[in-house]
């Protein structure tokens, strides 16, 4: 009984791999590497190639006795979705119908689903809770709204149980800082204020400076990689004894400011973090933050590390790793 992990060489699929295996699962790597790193699997069994190859994906799942799946492997980034939303639609759902597809022909019916709040857009009520309408506001939301729906329909015509877990700002480090982001390929907070707290940048800009907050800047829901990590492989188990497909949030429930993220890793560092204020960006809500009752009651999951765990150990894996895995860039 193995695990096949697509897109484990990536952020949020390198630390739940590793959990993965810590908790004693057999566990099988399909990544790309067009973004993520062979240092970061820490030696679990990696096949390079691509979800939507169904020759290579039935082959993995018989050579592994691959039983179940966490499929990561998506191209993630709003705005770029936004000029080329053919990328994200071949890539996200095309891509994943096929993979979904040559799961089914080879017997694989249960899978964790990487999705994202941002199938919800723009809250009408805070927190975001599961019943929130789906308004996504942008091609990359939108590819990972068609796929919760095409895993509702697998399940429904061929039996293929999923859950769909829609997390929010996903931040931070493993605690040993073995394992953690790769800032050259993201524009999330945390890492762009490691950046500047260790002269990579010049400083970091604050978007919004008037929003109706306490302090004026947008509240996000920062949610610890290990903490997502942990609720993969609950999610995994809810499968394996017999769960229905479902989508469940991952969030904190409360939100912290960007002045808030700043404070922090200033604590953290001891570094005096630049900041520039500048205007808001278009579209950028006011708040996001998410309900998190539905993930306690059915996967017993909830975070337990805060803000200050986040960034303290953003800060020890990005101090130690300026130039993240050193392997010369992604995929090498």
């Amino acid at each position: 009984m193995t695990v096949l992990v697509t897109g484990g060489a990536g952020y949020i699929g390198a630390h739940t791999v590793r959990l993965l295996r810590e908790r004693g699962h057999d566990v099988v790597v399909l990544d790309s590497l067009e973004f993520g790193h062979r240092a970061a699997v820490l030696g679990a069994a990696l096949v390079e190639g691509a979800t939507a190859d169904a020759d290579l994906v039935a082959r993995t799942v018989a050579e592994h006795g691959v039983t179940e799946v966490v499929h990561f492997a998506a191209y993630k980034a709003a705005g770029e979705s936004m000029e080329r939303p053919e990328r994200y639609f071949a890539n996200n759902v095309a891509g994943t119908n096929a993979f979904l597809d040559a799961l089914r022909g080879a017997g694989v019916d249960r899978l964790v689903f990487s999705s994202s709040c941002a199938v919800y857009g723009t809250p009408t009520a805070l927190p975001v809770d599961e019943a929130h309408p789906l308004a996504p506001e942008s091609p990359y939301g939108e590819s990972k709204r068609m796929v919760e729906q095409m895993l509702r329909w697998y399940d429904e015509c061929h039996g293929l149980r999923s859950v769909s877990l829609r997390y929010f700002n996903a931040a931070g480090a493993a605690a040993d800082g073995r394992i953690g982001e790769d800032w050259t390929v993201t524009l999330n907070l945390v890492p762009l204020v490691m950046k500047a707290a260790l002269g990579r940048i010049l400083a970091v800009s604050v978007f919004g400076t008037d929003y109706p907050t306490h302090d004026g800047t947008a509240v996000r829901d920062y949610v610890h990689v290990d903490d997502l990590a942990d609720a993969h492989v609950r999610a995994l188990e809810h499968l394996a004894e017999g769960g229905a497909t479902t989508a469940v949030n991952l969030g904190t429930g409360t939100g912290s400011s960007v002045r808030e993220v700043i404070d922090t890793a200033r604590d953290v560092s001891g570094v005096d973090i630049p900041t520039h204020d500048a205007p808001r960006r278009p579209g950028d809500p006011v708040a996001v933050y998410g309900d998190n009752r539905r993930a306690l009651d059915l996967l017993g999951w909830k975070p337990e590390r805060d803000l200050t765990d986040v960034v303290a150990s953003a800060w020890r894996w990005h101090s130690t790793h300026p130039d993240g895995y050193g392997d010369g860039g992604c995929g090498a």
